[in-house]
């Protein structure tokens, strides 16, 4: 396990912003953290970094404890917080140069890794410039970059698409996922937006009230409990009628041109399709439907 934690308490004055996490992340693998603000993801990820110790409980990081070695953490664990700061002055090129200088590394290892970062997120042509001159994704990939130089075995982005426009999300995403297929590395996000972690996240956790509420494979958490989806053509008022009258339907929507979706529980499937025939329509589609992330998310707390 790169990251290995047990029974997390964590108290600030009376509010206990911890309560009994359990979390792992395994090699190789994008963990998405979610949870509303207060459920206890900053507060984590400031344990796992070793900036702040857990009241109770255990953590590893990549083989060691981030209370009594948080220096050894630091250097096999990238971070990108939320807001990424860099010189304003110096370009690109110079930040990351001063990046390498903090951690250590060799002049011509240096320049070799910050050439491969820059190429990686797509800033080669402007690693001369000055960040300030940089539109707010191309901070988030520069940061990315930062993660990039150290060759970490741990990569932590806290909402690393945070007011980034849709072309330039999707490309954050696809740079996130080449730190796991190219890199090798295990990636950890922390994000609210919920389909860009169903998108590429290998598991989830659910964070409320500082526990664990809900983890597994966005598979495993999106499937079962979804029913089926039929869709049907030729659709007819008495059908409808007929349909609306059944206790094994859930909901109904009008395509268009004749075609009506239904959602339906398991136990329906039979008696829909002899609906279906004796109306004279025909059944286009039947499927199970999964959930989506987001219902899941939002079916925890509504809870």
């Amino acid at each position: 396990m790169i990251v290995e934690a047990k029974g997390l308490r964590k108290r600030y004055k009376d509010i206990w912003a911890l309560d009994g996490l359990d979390l792992t992340a395994q090699e190789g693998e994008i963990y998405g953290l979610l949870g509303p603000n207060g459920s206890g993801k900053t507060t984590t990820i400031l344990i796992l970094l070793g900036l702040t110790e857990p009241t109770e409980g255990t953590v590893r990081v990549c083989g060691h404890n981030p209370v009594r070695e948080p220096l050894a953490v630091k250097r096999v664990v990238g971070y990108l917080p939320e807001k990424v700061g860099f010189y304003e002055e110096l370009s690109a090129w110079e930040n990351l140069r001063l990046i390498t200088r903090l951690n250590g590394i060799p002049e011509l290892e240096a320049k070799k890794r910050i050439a491969e970062a820059l190429e990686q997120v797509g800033l080669k042509e402007v690693a001369k410039r000055p960040v300030a001159t940089f539109s707010h994704g191309m901070r988030q990939r520069l940061g990315i970059a930062d993660v990039l130089v150290k060759k970490p075995k741990l990569a932590i982005l806290d909402e690393p698409t945070s007011g980034i426009d849709p072309e330039g999300a999707v490309q954050v995403l696809e740079l996130i996922k080449r730190l796991r297929d190219e890199a090798g590395m295990t990636v950890i996000i922390s994000s609210h937006l919920l389909y860009q972690v169903q998108r590429i996240c290998d598991r989830v956790g659910i964070l409320q009230k500082g526990r664990m509420v809900a983890e597994g494979t966005v598979a495993e958490l999106t499937g079962g409990e979804g029913g089926l989806l039929a869709t049907i053509a030729g659709s007819t008022p008495e059908l409808r009628a007929r349909l609306e009258g059944e206790e094994w339907t859930v909901s109904m929507e009008d395509l268009g041109e004749g075609r009506l979706q239904v959602l339906l529980e398991e136990d329906g499937r039979e008696n829909l399709c002899q609906i279906v025939v004796e109306e004279g329509a025909t059944l286009l589609e039947l499927r199970p439907r999964s959930q989506t992330l987001e219902e899941i998310y939002l079916r925890y707390f509504q809870e």
